[in-house]
């Protein structure tokens, strides 16, 4: 997985344009309107990996002391894979091979680096210019290994309006309610009902 994004990262750097990165998956959608989320990015100071530390299993638990001296325990993070970074910080992650060769060789069965190698290498070495969240939203609150997934009904224009600003936040040093620029986990039978309500809740043209 990881190894996937640094080469997705390394194409995408090849156009000197690019001045910011943003992972995607098939079921995410966008929340604001192109002129928005590109001003929010473009304007930030801060990257944006999320990275914490958890206690338990699938946190800390996933750690291996093999990983020693170069990751310690104290230094294991664990976070979302939809990072939105800019250019310094992708070449850094392309670049890489010392934590790269780590993960590789230790992080496997039980632990999971698209979680990890991320957080963890942001957080020892890009820490000062990292806001330490994500900007897609997530539910993890039903439980499982997996989060909570979007169908048709699901989508309200109140829903909308909750993701969108729902939550408040720091950004460029100041409080926000604008957090959250893409939204995951949306099925395809949910589209009819977003594009619907895109013009008017979003300000989609």
């Amino acid at each position: 997985m990881i190894e996937a994004e640094r080469r997705l990262l390394a194409n995408a750097l090849l156009d000197f344009s690019n001045e910011r990165f943003v992972l995607l998956s098939e079921s995410c959608i966008p929340l604001f309107n192109f002129s928005t989320i590109y001003t929010y990015l473009m304007n930030s100071t801060k990257t944006f990996v999320e990275a914490y530390d958890l206690l338990g299993l699938v946190g800390r638990g996933r750690y291996s002391p093999k990983m020693m001296p170069l990751v310690k325990l104290s230094q294991w993070r664990k976070g979302s894979q939809w990072f939105q970074i800019d250019r310094e910080l992708a070449v850094e992650i392309v670049s890489d091979k010392l934590y790269y060769m780590v993960f590789k060789k230790y992080c496997n069965p039980d632990c999971y680096s698209d979680e990890h190698y991320l957080p963890t290498l942001v957080s020892i070495k890009f820490w000062k210019r990292n806001s330490n969240r994500t900007l897609t939203w997530v539910d993890w609150s039903r439980g499982g290994p997996h989060p909570s997934r979007y169908i048709r009904t699901d989508v309200t224009i109140d829903f909308l309006k909750y993701l969108r600003h729902g939550t408040t936040c720091e950004y460029n040093g100041h409080n926000t309610n604008i957090c959250h620029l893409f939204a995951r986990k949306f099925t395809t039978h949910a589209l009819d009902r977003l594009m619907r309500f895109a013009p008017k809740i979003m300000q989609f043209n």
